[in-house]
């Protein structure tokens, strides 16, 4: 009786999912190296130490399990279970899961942070949600956008005309083109070559960026326009996410908000101490922009992108 209770049991185990076992993967397209993997990595652990192992994350950083697309295919399917993901991304399935990445739209990184615990974050999240039964829980920051160039930038009239390059897609042009630059959309392993060469006289990027592909080697100012907050979310697959019990819901949603919170203010710090770095030396001079007149030029056109409520929505929360 005893052996044939053990065996029960044993079955018993096996046959519950909340009982067994589950392995996720958690993919994402930034490198091995990069505080955003570090921050899922954190996210990994957390969930297995705080489910006493019922859950354990792999994480699977670079591509490794594909571009954006195929990992939100992965989601959707099941294949993948969780994921960091930019929110442009995410837009082209909810256009309001966007609006984090529009020019001008925040403040200072305070307002930015209000966000993530704000009802607008919670509605733009769900209405993806209802599209696709993914499930946003988090936002973390990867960098505010700066505009390096060859000649000196300090008010919208100094870019007038000026060749910079953008990703090529349309949110990236809104900003160049509100001032009147010429954005020339060209691939980022060419960036350096086009900057050398003067085929674009300038481009846009976080510092951390303009750091790492050493594109300070061919630019002569950095003005900290701080235009594009950018940012990546964590997703849960709807797969998983509709077993998972309410407690483990509030759970995961805890734990990725937590590695926002810590990670983003490292990525914050990281930025300042390369900015003090860049003043101390030789390479390029940091330009200290008024920001007013910029946004003047460019939020009506983020008014007409987004519509006025959401925007206005979304700059309120500075107050």
């Amino acid at each position: 009786m005893k052996t044939l209770a053990t065996i029960t049991a044993a079955i018993a185990v096996l046959a519950c999912p909340a009982l067994a076992q589950q392995t996720l993967k958690f993919a994402h397209v930034y490198e091995a190296n990069t505080l955003y993997n570090e921050a899922a990595e954190w996210i990994a652990d957390e969930i297995e130490t705080r489910t006493d192992g019922a859950f354990v994350v792999d994480v699977f950083p670079g591509s490794q399990l594909g571009n954006e697309e195929t990992i939100t295919e992965g989601l959707q399917i099941g294949s993948i279970q969780m994921a960091y993901t930019g929110p442009t991304f995410l837009g082209q399935f909810h256009k309001p899961m966007a609006i984090s990445e529009a020019p001008f739209i925040w403040k200072d990184y305070a307002h930015w942070k209000s966000y993530q615990e704000s009802d607008v974050f919670a509605e733009v999240s769900e209405g993806y949600f209802d599209k696709t039964g993914n499930k946003v829980t988090s936002i973390l920051y990867f960098g505010s956008r700066q505009t390096s160039s060859r000649d000196r930038i300090e008010t919208p009239e100094d870019m007038q005309g000026m060749k910079i390059r953008v990703a090529n897609a349309p949110l990236w042009k809104i900003f160049p083109t509100a001032v009147g630059a010429n954005p020339t959309p060209i691939s980022f392993a060419e960036v350096y070559l086009a900057l050398q060469q003067g085929v674009v006289e300038g481009q846009e990027n976080p510092i951390t960026i303009i750091e790492s592909n050493k594109f300070y080697e061919v630019q002569n100012y950095v003005a900290r326009t701080s235009h594009i907050t950018s940012s990546v979310v964590s997703v849960f697959g709807g797969p998983l996410w509709s077993r998972l019990s309410d407690e483990e819901k509030a759970l995961f949603t805890e734990i990725t908000r937590e590695a926002s919170a810590l990670f983003s203010d490292r990525i914050v710090a990281r930025e300042e101490e390369l900015f003090d770095k860049f003043r101390a030396g030789d390479d390029v001079e940091i330009v200290d922009v008024d920001r007013a007149p910029f946004a003047e030029l460019v939020i009506p056109a983020v008014k007409a992108e987004w519509g006025e409520e959401l925007v206005d929505r979304v700059t309120a929360l500075a107050d």
